[in-house]
């Protein structure tokens, strides 16, 4: 099948986790014999700050990096309708123009014989309502939601006809454990400042336990204003700035443990939703502590694939107790990395995904799943 993604990018991960797990799907998509594009928009915020903060070195590395991923920028004279027009399935990302997200709408209920989904990847349902529900996704077939009480968001204010619940994963042929790897570090956590949605946690979490235990510790991700990135001078932290997503693996295995600090809309409000993070880490093979978050949905195995701080206290000593102790620190990389691979790997996800078409795509990728299957 040709499957066709609206993206606000694939090329760039500035400050733009979705494009990790996007990666992951279309590879394996690919791998499985399909034909895939992403198509993303010239005015994409994410690709404008990679380039500014990195230079066009980093587009030319993304594709590098992953020669068998295609994404093609679109402008204002793009021909949308003839583009959905070749695919079979069409899956239009949350941060999608919302014009275009009616437009590409309109072009299924006109006749298009595409499967139509919008992919929901973000706390906009709660934190800014009036976007999502201004979207007209009446003539989407389905919409993906990245959690169960996104779903059931979707589903309590009517916006779409179907909602899935479909969680991000780790493209654990990109993470997994590099064991020959010296540690040279003790602690690291990728993640980006943000919008003030996780500065106090940041604090208590990371950087206080941190100096308190005289941790070798890098941090690494994007948007620090000047007092984040003073705090973390003043408590001895190394912060090396943006990284691009594919040499996480490398930076994990270079330390003996790692932090998940959820943002607050997350915890508050859209519980059982992890950052993709968590999924990464834990296929990388590296020790996890996480502040609080409601595993609501059972993803994982609390206190068995990662550990849980209720407070900055016990934060401190937990990672004092996964740094004294090898045999806990194994336990716990063996634990992660069975939930991940048996669960939560891209190829999981693109398994739900077929299944999902089976269940509400239209005639024509309905009869291309049916001679799918026939051939196998």
């Amino acid at each position: 099948m040709k499957f066709l993604f609206y993206t606000h990018s694939l090329i760039s991960d500035w400050n733009h986790g979705n494009a990790h797990f996007l990666r992951g799907v279309i590879r394996d998509l690919v791998r499985r014999g399909h034909d895939v594009l992403a198509l993303e928009p010239e005015d994409s915020w994410s690709r404008a700050n990679l380039i500014e903060d990195q230079g066009a070195e980093a587009l030319a590395d993304f594709h590098a990096t992953f020669p068998q991923l295609m994404s093609r920028i679109y402008g204002a004279d793009f021909d949308h309708e003839a583009a959905v027009a070749e695919a079979d399935v069409v899956v239009v990302h949350e941060w999608t123009d919302p014009a275009l997200v009616e437009r590409i709408g309109k072009a299924r209920a006109n006749g298009g014989a595409f499967s139509l989904f919008f992919h929901d990847t973000h706390h906009r349902a709660i934190s800014s309502e009036g976007d999502i529900a201004a979207l007209r996704l009446e003539d989407y077939d389905g919409i993906l939601a990245f959690g169960e009480t996104l779903r059931q968001r979707y589903l309590k204010a009517g916006w779409g006809k179907t909602v899935y619940t479909w969680h991000e994963a780790a493209d654990d042929a990109l993470f997994r454990p590099l064991p020959d790897i010296e540690k040279s570090g003790d602690l690291i956590w990728i993640g980006n400042w943000g919008d003030d949605e996780r500065s106090a946690e940041i604090l208590e979490f990371l950087v206080r336990p941190s100096q308190a235990l005289q941790l070798k510790t890098t941090v690494r991700g994007v948007r620090y204003p000047q007092h984040a990135l003073a705090a973390l001078a003043e408590a001895g932290i190394e912060y090396r700035g943006w990284i691009a997503n594919a040499r996480a693996p490398m930076a994990f295995a270079q330390h003996r443990v790692t932090v998940h600090i959820p943002r607050r809309p997350y915890v508050e409000n859209l519980p059982g939703i992890p950052t993709i993070r968590v999924f990464e880490a834990l296929s990388c093979g590296i020790p996890l502590i996480s502040a609080p978050w409601e595993d609501a949905e059972n993803l994982f195995r609390p206190g068995k694939d990662y550990l849980v701080a209720r407070n900055g206290a016990e934060m401190t000593r937990l990672m004092k107790d996964v740094l004294a102790d090898p045999q806990l620190s194994a336990d716990l990389v063996a634990a992660g990395l069975e939930t991940i691979r048996a669960r939560h790997t891209c190829r999981h996800r693109v398994d739900e995904l077929l299944t999902i078409l089976t269940e509400c795509g239209s005639a024509r990728v309905l009869e291309l799943s049916t001679t799918a299957e026939a051939a196998q």
